[in-house]
């Protein structure tokens, strides 16, 4: 009996560290993220939180897709003069900046408007850079709307006024493996802001002119 209730215990605790976390982020992300181009407010920068172009079976990543497309219809309407794209370089042969570069100017935004970070290791990352890099303390993050709830969650933690603008998701059991993993980055997210995690590299200032 004494084993089952201390069963019982950890698998509240465990419950509660994945719930908890959870409504925190989502319910302070409420009318801070935008579906419509024509609802969202406008600011200078847009912060596109990378992903992989390609699943690994070689397929587009559909997620990736939807940021890209999500970016060039906020700049064509103008609600953002400028794009930062923060993802991962950590390897040869990956790099989500420049893949969404390429993309973005096909899609009709100015190579001379986009500006890339190559240190977005993960979103607290990308959030931190934003602004002890690139000095911005006002972004449109653009990402889907469950991400999105999480950047800006960071980004006010660390003095960023954030709204998101919310890319097309998925749906069925394509995005169930995502679901997943974000109730859990969701926690990670609330640890690292409990213990003032930095991200891995931050470096020399870059201006967004």
């Amino acid at each position: 009996m004494k084993y089952l209730k201390a069963l019982m215990l950890s698998l509240l605790f465990i419950a509660a560290s994945i719930i908890v976390p959870h409504y925190i982020i989502k319910n302070n992300a409420k009318q801070k993220t935008y579906s419509s181009v024509v609802a969202i407010p406008k600011n200078k920068v847009g912060l596109v939180l990378g992903t992989g172009k390609h699943l690994s079976n070689g397929n587009i990543n559909l997620y990736y897709k939807y940021r890209v497309d999500a970016t060039i219809n906020l700049y064509l309407a103008g609600k953002i003069t400028h794009v930062l794209v923060s993802g991962d370089n950590s390897r040869k042969g990956y790099d989500e900046p420049t893949d969404f570069k390429n993309d973005l100017i096909q899609g009709g935004i100015p190579s001379h408007k986009i500006y890339l970070d190559y240190a977005g290791f993960r979103t607290l990352d990308s959030i931190i850079r934003a602004k002890e890099i690139f000095g911005l303390n006002n972004i449109t993050i653009i990402s889907q709307k469950f991400h999105n709830e999480r950047a800006i969650y960071l980004a006010e933690k660390h003095d960023i006024e954030a709204i998101g603008f919310n890319a097309k998701t998925l749906k069925g059991r394509y995005a169930i493996k995502t679901e997943i993993r974000e109730l859990l980055a969701r926690t990670k997210a609330c640890i690292d802001i409990l213990f003032n995690t930095k991200p891995k590299f931050l470096g020399s200032k870059i201006e967004i002119k």
